[in-house]
């Protein structure tokens, strides 16, 4: 008699059948390379908390480019390092600003042939490390002034979209910042620029690493205009709001500690879903791996393919052109193939 309760073993008995019932797979469009370009590098610059990670010179970044198109991924987002900050983070409106000449440079690279996104925040380009300008009204701590950041988001959107960005990803966790964009966008006649919402960013520790690849120079913290950790309803209000204000595309970010948040805003988007793979998810994976207590290219390849089951249509990863060569080498494990 054959026993109901055998069935799951009987279509794991082999690599074909279990190819034949994969419910999720990796392919490299659904990929996504973050990118750092520090003003002034003639060389890539290591950074040492994201082993294999750099701050790419002009030329090195175009060559990552073209990378990114031969390996078929979905695109390539770009992030500022400027040699010089100031209160407002004039460098991220200026057209001859480190981000917005790289977003020319690439772009005259690769015309269409890739997603060219680009970072839209004041973070990197503030000596105080806030995505947004800071009160004035003798507040101590100072916080950030809605408004007053907005403005500069509308500015930073033009200028991005100038230089030639398909899409612009703003980060900064302004309220109401995707309608300000997008009006700003339409205005300007840049209606085909599409922005892909930082729609759930947490107040995250996993950040670390990334704040030594943008040269951040952030004293205190942003948990006043990032997402509490604890909050998950909290997320799908936040959707509701970027869909209504224009989002294209929607992102939770970080990934792996927030797959419940992925899971949700996924289930209840009508559009195209992201998740940011960050620096500190990455370095974990690094590190564990350095020390031979972990599979590198199995975890690797196992943390990537837990968005895709957790619903994220695009994954932003540090490991983007790596993975898509395993995968097109046919390298990869069976399971992620």
């Amino acid at each position: 008699m054959a026993f109901p309760h055998h069935r799951p073993r009987r279509l794991r008995t082999t690599a074909a059948v279990r190819a034949l019932v994969r419910e999720n797979t990796l392919r490299p469009a659904d990929f996504v390379l973050p990118v750092f370009i520090r003003e002034g590098a003639t060389e890539p610059r290591p950074i040492t908390s994201m082993p294999g990670v750099v701050q790419h010179s002009m030329d090195s970044l175009k060559r990552t480019a073209h990378d990114v198109v031969k390996a078929g991924l979905g695109g390539i987002m770009l992030f500022g390092v400027p040699e010089t900050k100031d209160a407002v983070g004039s460098a991220g409106v200026d057209p001859n600003g480190i981000l917005n000449v790289a977003l020319r440079e690439v772009r005259k690279e690769v015309g269409d042939d890739t997603v060219v996104m680009s970072d839209l925040c004041l973070d990197e380009f503030t000596d105080h490390g806030h995505c947004g300008v800071l009160t004035t009204d003798g507040d101590s701590p100072a916080t950030v002034d809605n408004d007053a950041t907005l403005a500069i988001y509308a500015d930073m959107a033009v200028a991005q979209a100038e230089a030639g960005a398909h899409m612009l990803g703003p980060s900064g966790m302004m309220d109401g910042q995707i309608g300000v964009i997008r009006e700003a966008l339409d205005e300007k006649g840049y209606q085909d620029t599409s922005i892909f919402a930082y729609t759930a960013k947490y107040a995250s520790a996993f950040y670390g690493p990334f704040r030594e690849a943008v040269n951040s120079s952030l004293e205190g913290d942003r948990r006043t205009y990032q997402q509490d950790p604890a909050n998950l309803r909290e997320s799908l209000w936040e959707l509701e709001q970027d869909i209504a204000e224009g989002a294209d595309m929607v992102m939770v970010k970080p990934g792996l500690p927030y797959l419940d948040v992925l899971r949700a805003v996924a289930e209840a988007s009508p559009i195209p879903v992201g998740a940011y793979q960050v620096s500190g998810e990455y370095s974990m994976i690094e590190a564990a791996a350095a020390q031979g207590w972990l599979d590198r290219e199995r975890t690797m390849l196992e943390s990537l393919l837990s968005f895709k089951r957790a619903g994220a249509d695009t994954l932003l990863t540090y490991y983007a052109l790596e993975a898509a060569e395993l995968l097109a080498s046919g390298r990869a494990p069976k399971e992620f193939l």
